[in-house]
């Protein structure tokens, strides 16, 4: 067995555990087993080790989420090492590991079930149930004082970064990444539009509990400090996948905007946002695009691998021709 992860089983106290690790995907930046006793996942090991993040941005992390999981949210706690850290840090072969331990969410990905919903409950549910999730994260992230801080998002999204990531051949798309980064920098940082967001709220990153409908987020690792509304236009892309095959552009924005009506229901039953930031939807959902766009470019050079253009085209053309709401109202 790898010393690192031998290492991380004496600093937890999983030596009574079996360990099997989850495939990589495309763009993941960790490195994540599962803990079975008796068969029954019940622990998530995971390993960071790409080096850019320091220990403070993981405790931040750590720290927010054990907060959450404190004051009631739907996620998955993390667990301290033996001797009380919710980090681990070390190093092995020259690399510096860190090392975070979790409960394992209750349930299950809805893709692992052929994204079927639990048997007798209607989508409506699963949607609303998926906004209740979120507005209880969001709402008491407002209220949320960290000790240690994660990043603020002109952090890492400004032009001087998307400068130096994208190359000058896209040309077109950094300047439409640039002209949106103006609109951004127009909106309003309040309490009650801005704070510590998930930042990749997905039905990758939370299970479902197919007995009850009830659902445990998990995978906080790219959270920062963003409008509460990016996390809603995530959820909004995500759930285009429920009407991509209707043929009729009109019927699929329709099914859309019951979609989502129904996921706002089941936020604005934990917490509300203004007015304003859901007349400006269009906008966080080219926020997304960006994150998309920036991530492709990232993993790309992470690999040392040339960025397959076919990888960011449609979002590029959106962005670059003012098409809304992703081009899915499109023919």
């Amino acid at each position: 067995m790898d010393k690192y992860l031998e290492n991380a089983k004496n600093l937890y106290g999983l030596k009574e555990y079996e360990l099997s690790e989850v495939p990589g995907h495309e763009g993941g930046r960790n490195q994540i087993f599962i803990c079975k006793r008796n068969g029954i996942p019940q622990r998530v090991l995971r390993f960071s080790m790409l080096g850019d993040r320091k220990f403070d941005e993981y405790l931040a992390e750590a720290e927010f989420v054990h907060y959450l999981a404190e004051a009631g949210a739907p996620v998955a706690d993390v667990i301290p090492s033996l001797s009380g850290k919710l980090v681990e840090a070390f190093s092995e072969d020259g690399i510096e590991y860190f090392a975070m331990l979790f409960y394992y969410a209750k349930g299950m990905l809805i893709s692992d079930n052929g994204y079927r919903y639990r048997d007798g409950a209607s989508l409506d549910e699963y949607f609303y149930n998926t906004g209740k999730a979120l507005g209880a994260i969001h709402r008491l992230s407002k209220a949320y004082k960290p000790v240690n801080k994660r990043p603020e998002f002109f952090d890492k999204y400004n032009p001087g970064y998307i400068d130096k990531l994208i190359p000058d051949e896209y040309e077109e798309l950094k300047n439409a990444i640039g002209e949106r980064l103006e609109c951004f920098r127009r909106l309003p940082v309040n309490d009650s539009a801005y704070g510590l967001v998930h930042f990749d709220f997905s039905d990758g990153n939370y299970h479902i509990d197919m007995r009850t409908g009830d659902i445990t987020v998990f995978d906080f690792d790219n959270c920062m400090y963003c409008w509460y509304m990016f996390d809603l236009a995530n959820l909004w892309i995500h759930g285009t996948g429920w009407y991509q095959n209707e043929p009729d552009p009109e019927k699929r924005m329709e099914g859309m905007k019951g979609y989502f009506d129904t996921v706002i229901d089941g936020y604005m039953s934990e917490t509300d946002l203004p007015d304003e930031a859901f007349s400006q939807l269009t906008l966080f959902i080219d926020m997304v695009m960006i994150e998309n766009i920036v991530d492709e470019f990232e993993c790309s050079a992470r690999e040392g691998e040339e960025l397959d253009p076919e990888d960011i085209e449609d979002a590029a053309e959106c962005l670059i021709k003012h098409i809304p709401y992703a081009g899915f109202g499109s023919d």
